[in-house]
């Protein structure tokens, strides 16, 4: 069955989500935030990453991990919404080999035990990375702060990454509940919406990375999609991929404005 990449002769299919990472084009904005989380894996720092939904927080979180050399980093990562507390230094142990014990307590004693000899005799740095943060309870983030309050708050014996979506700042950290973990925050960083300019360059980075060596997307069909997905990748991918399809079954090489707003109008697409 012939389908749209053979029709367009590519070799890979451009608006999934398993491109790799080093193929994925990269905004300056994206570019930038990953300058703040590698900063705050060197010096070992609180970090906050958020975003609208789709805007590229697990992409950059790929490129990321990719980027710390494993012979001077460990890299653990949890995502769970439901994580308690006691459930956090489990997770965080059981990637590290060890078995936890029942009490909180004694589960954090000897995560910071452990994160001892990895400092000290590995000579490694720990990099933690909690996904989906923006659904943690308080009591889970307020055991942040306990964490880090290392050596009589001299230093910090991890680096700590909260990811989630943009209600992890405005529905919980400004807060005044949560001033004294707001406090330690040491990085922020902001994934935005892309813009027209970089909407055209993330559609041309995916269509490179499938081989496509013709135009396919008019002016108007990019400005189209820019109005549509309001610049959110992830809608991006999804308007690209429908108009493709759509021009295939129509026999149509080359997708105009009117084919992207036929797509939006009959394919449900819902981006916020």
């Amino acid at each position: 069955m012939i389908m749209y990449e053979e029709f367009f002769e590519m070799t890979h299919t451009p608006f999934v989500r398993n491109v790799p990472v080093e193929q994925l084009y990269q905004s300056p904005k994206l570019d930038e935030a990953l300058g703040r989380l590698r900063y705050a894996a060197e010096k070992q720092l609180f970090a906050v990453l958020t975003s609208d939904p789709g805007c590229g927080k697990s992409t950059l979180i790929r490129r990321f991990a990719m980027t710390l050399p494993k012979d001077r980093y460990i890299l653990l990562y949890l995502s769970d919404s439901k994580l308690t507390p006691r459930w956090f230094y489990k997770g965080l142990l059981d990637q590290l080999g060890l078995e936890a014990g029942f009490y909180r307590g004694d589960a954090k004693r000897m995560l910071l035990k452990e994160i001892e000899i990895i400092r000290g005799v590995q000579h490694k740095k720990l990099v933690c990375i909690l996904d989906e943060a923006h659904l943690l309870g308080k009591e889970t983030i307020e055991e942040f702060r306990f964490l880090l309050n290392y050596r009589f708050d001299s230093e910090s014996p991890l680096a700590l990454i909260l990811s989630g979506q943009s209600e992890l700042w405005d529905q919980k950290l400004r807060k005044p509940a949560y001033a004294a973990i707001r406090q330690r925050i040491d990085i922020s960083c902001v994934l935005h919406h892309l813009d027209r300019a970089e909407t055209e360059k993330y559609i041309r980075a995916h269509l490179s990375y499938a081989e496509c060596r013709q135009e396919i997307f008019t002016d108007g069909a990019v400005e189209e999609i820019y109005k549509q997905s309001c610049g959110i990748p992830r809608m991006i991918n999804r308007f690209c991929e429908k108009s493709l399809m759509y021009a295939y079954q129509q026999r149509k090489r080359l997708i105009d404005d009117h084919m992207v707003k036929y797509v939006s109008e009959h394919e449900n697409i819902i981006v916020m």
